[in-house]
């Protein structure tokens, strides 16, 4: 592996980086919440009670580092958890159900986002891997890995940045180059680096169209065509990626929409289905219960009852 230049030197707090982080994350998110920082696509999250629910929203593509506490997040059928020793990457928008495992208001779950600039990161691809990226097999779209103490570090000093808006237009990027650079020519950069291919591309064409057209019929032959490929190379591909068929990736978007609808509206079920696309009520009822547990009325009445308006919240 190549050795990269010495970190960027910020002035901060010494000791721990991940404490330090924490410290950071803490006093740019002053209260339960996420909050964007002056440095775009940066984010400091906190919440200060564990619980059981699943909270469901689309993630974009973005770096998230736990600072304290933990989370699972489920896509599909599947669960990732991670904690201060772990961090985890998404690359391409997914659908997710996520769950605070261990936060308190004495020591409050805190987190570290920095979403991809799609762009950039491609530039960089290039600067990591000037001989081409390493084969990798087939992998989701979403991983996690041990979070080594020189990302974490670069991560503090980054939103260190946050404090001084007079320095950070300035050494902001570079920051945040060196963050992505280590994440390259780390030991799963290879894998960060399919964002690049043209494979992951044309499924990301497809999954931004799903983004914005959920509540419309699709047809895998048309979805095929907007990717350039075969039917059946956009299955297996767009399964290997997000862990869903394009299908069901489209209900998941459906389902996820009708919820916030009706929590943060109070749109009644039948028109929350149809909203979304749905021509059946009995279907949307069907499929919504199968998706979270209970019928959309139960659900609502639990959920309220419950004070829990937030069980749907995008680009998290």
């Amino acid at each position: 592996m190549n050795t990269l230049v010495p970190p960027l030197v910020i002035p901060g707090a010494p000791g721990n980086p991940l404490a330090r982080l924490a410290t950071l994350l803490a006093a740019n998110a002053p209260y339960d919440g996420s909050f964007e920082t002056c440095i775009p696509g940066v984010h400091a999250i906190r919440t200060s009670t564990a619980s059981t629910e699943l909270v469901h929203g689309l993630h974009r593509p973005a770096l998230c580092i736990v600072a304290q506490g933990a989370k699972t997040v489920m896509l599909g059928g599947e669960s990732y958890d991670y904690d201060p020793s772990r961090m985890m990457i998404f690359s391409l928008d997914l659908p997710i159900a996520a769950m605070i495992r261990q936060a308190s208001v004495a020591a409050p779950y805190l987190s570290f986002r920095l979403d991809f600039d799609q762009e950039r990161l491609a530039e960089l691809i290039l600067k990591a891997w000037p001989q081409g990226v390493p084969p990798v097999r087939e992998g989701r779209a979403v991983y996690v890995a041990q979070a080594g103490e020189a990302i974490v570090d670069a991560a503090a000093r980054l939103l260190a940045l946050a404090s001084t808006p007079d320095d950070a237009p300035l050494l902001a990027p570079l920051a945040t180059e060196e963050i992505m650079l280590r994440l390259l020519r780390g030991p799963f950069g290879a894998r960060l680096a399919q964002l690049g291919r043209i494979e992951t591309r044309r499924i990301g064409k497809v999954v931004a169209w799903l983004r914005a057209n959920f509540d419309q019929p699709i047809r895998i032959d048309d979805m095929a065509g907007l990717a350039h490929m075969s039917p059946s190379s956009l299955h297996g591909q767009f399964k290997s990626l997000t862990s869903m068929s394009p299908l069901q990736f489209q209900k998941t978007l459906r389902l996820q929409e009708a919820r916030r609808l009706m929590l943060s509206t109070g749109m009644d079920a039948n028109l929350a289905g149809q909203r979304v696309g749905y021509v059946s009520a009995s279907q949307f009822s069907r499929e919504y219960a199968r998706h979270f547990g209970n019928t959309p009325t139960r659900d609502m009445s639990r959920l309220r009852n419950a004070g829990l308006a937030q069980a749907v919240s995008f680009s998290q």
